[in-house]
């Protein structure tokens, strides 16, 4: 692995437990995959509030949508089969639909262009008001017309991976969820992978949890329900690991795989332009756009309690998946946060050695600030900041303890001097960026709660 690329993974971590501590998330999971291996997996916080339990990598989590690539991924494997073709319609395969849905292919279902229902008259099911749909009661749905013209825009629908799956049960004569296990999730590698709830005895899983509003705390979402004949659109419980390395194996250039180059190409080209995105794009079963200049794919996902995003940039044959376990998860913003890291780092290279030393987060009353080697700089970033590195100042090392600012924004200290400042014991104590006097958090915890702390306040008549 490039040493860039271990730089930026270190930080990203770094990063994101700072930001799940201040935000008061309950846990995370992040895992990294690098040329089909696992690099890195990272945990951080509770996986239940009320028990107080670890989490750790090898907790699950409902990945929600992220079902449905796995979805998308089967059928690509019927049609290497010939077993199914992309230009069939589902009436071909499912009875009972209403004509206008019977007619819609498996391409435009696949891609959220069969203008097809989003979920139903009632989408209690994903607000935990009532229990995932089950197979007749899909079929019932089913059976009303498309919402608008097939064939028109993107128009995303989990019922219409809900008739996906019912269309594998029709050609395999299988449940679907046997034969996604045998067929995609087995030979895949992925040993903490399933396509529903309830799971194994004793693997480890992750509980969701509520807003703090309105109720003013967090509760705990079991998140254990069956999603039934949902499933294929959003069943899936996975490891970080597992997510991250499965959609490692949809890049085109991927050394192994599940399906053909010419199967993950399908799967990940653009077939329709999101509405109203930047540079957001969906292809057959994953979504796709352009950051900093690195064309990426992947799935976003929210379950009752669960908010996950994975990422896998071909251009650097990485994949990573990020599993937050709260209904007001922040794994979309720290998923574009981690990009911006990363092309920090593959466009400054790795910190060179007599830099090294100089990372570390320190604290005034503002607020947390990094110090982060790259390249050549050591760049001063602000963790609270969605993209850390933002307006980041520079600092040109000029000695052991010494520096300047060597570029800033234009409100900041340009051009003035930097210095660190060590103990008796030669530590580091505290440092100086031009009149700015950051110190350890401890030290600053101790001097809010100095001068700032309340006193006992008289009760309010």
């Amino acid at each position: 692995m490039d040493n860039w690329l271990r730089s930026a993974i270190d930080y990203i971590g770094s990063w994101i437990e700072f930001q799940m501590t201040t935000i008061q998330q309950p846990g995370v999971l992040v895992a990294f995959v690098h040329r089909g291996e696992v690099v890195a997996e990272q945990a951080f916080g509770l996986a239940n509030l009320d028990t107080g339990e670890k989490l750790t990598p090898r907790h699950r989590f409902r990945i929600a949508s992220h079902s449905k690539s796995f979805t998308s991924a089967g059928i690509m494997k019927l049609r290497e089969q010939r077993r199914i073709r992309l230009d069939d319609t589902v009436g071909q395969y499912v009875g009972g639909l209403h004509p206008r849905v019977a007619e819609t292919t498996i391409a435009q279902v696949l891609s959220h262009s069969a203008g097809l229902t989003r979920d139903g008259a009632d989408s209690g099911q994903f607000i935990d008001r009532r229990a995932y749909l089950n197979a007749n009661e899909l079929r019932e749905e089913l059976k009303r017309p498309t919402a608008i013209e097939s064939g028109t825009r993107f128009k995303y629908s989990n019922h219409g991976f809900g008739l996906i799956g019912l269309v594998i049960e029709a050609v395999t004569k299988e449940p679907y969820a046997s034969w996604i296990r045998r067929e995609i999730i087995g030979p895949a590698g992925l040993r903490e992978t399933e396509p529903d709830a309830p799971l194994p005895r004793g693997a480890r899983f992750a509980r969701g949890h509520t807003r703090k509003v309105p109720f003013g705390e967090r509760c705990v979402i079991p998140g254990d329900n069956p999603a039934h004949a949902m499933a294929s659109a959003a069943g899936f419980v996975a490891t970080a690991a597992d997510t991250a390395r499965f959609f490692a194996q949809l890049s085109p250039n991927a050394k192994t795989s599940v399906l053909s180059v010419a199967s993950r190409r399908e799967m990940t080209r653009h077939h329709w332009r999101i509405p109203q995105s930047v540079e957001g794009y969906y292809g057959l079963g994953v979504n796709a756009g352009k950051t900093d200049g690195w064309d990426w794919f992947g799935h976003s996902g929210g379950f009752q309690g669960y908010i996950s995003r994975t990422c896998s940039i071909p251009a650097c044959e990485l994949s990573i998946s990020i599993l937050s376990n709260s209904i007001d998860g922040a794994a979309p913003f720290w998923m574009d946060g981690a990009m911006q890291i990363l092309r920090v780092f593959q466009t400054r290279g790795a910190p060179d050695r007599r830099l090294r030393d100089w990372t570390g987060r320190w604290w005034t009353i503002w607020g947390a600030t990094d110090l982060v080697p790259a390249g050549n700089r050591v760049l001063v970033a602000n963790p609270q900041f969605n993209n850390p590195f933002m307006d980041a100042a520079e600092i040109e090392v000029t000695g052991r303890d010494s520096g300047k600012l060597a570029w800033t924004a234009g409100y900041a200290s340009h051009g003035e001097p930097v210095r660190r400042v060590r103990d008796k014991r030669g530590k580091i104590s505290d440092i100086w960026i031009a009149g700015a006097n950051v110190k350890p958090e401890k030290v600053v915890s101790r001097e809010i709660a100095r001068k700032y702390k309340p006193r006992k306040r008289r009760p309010t008549p």
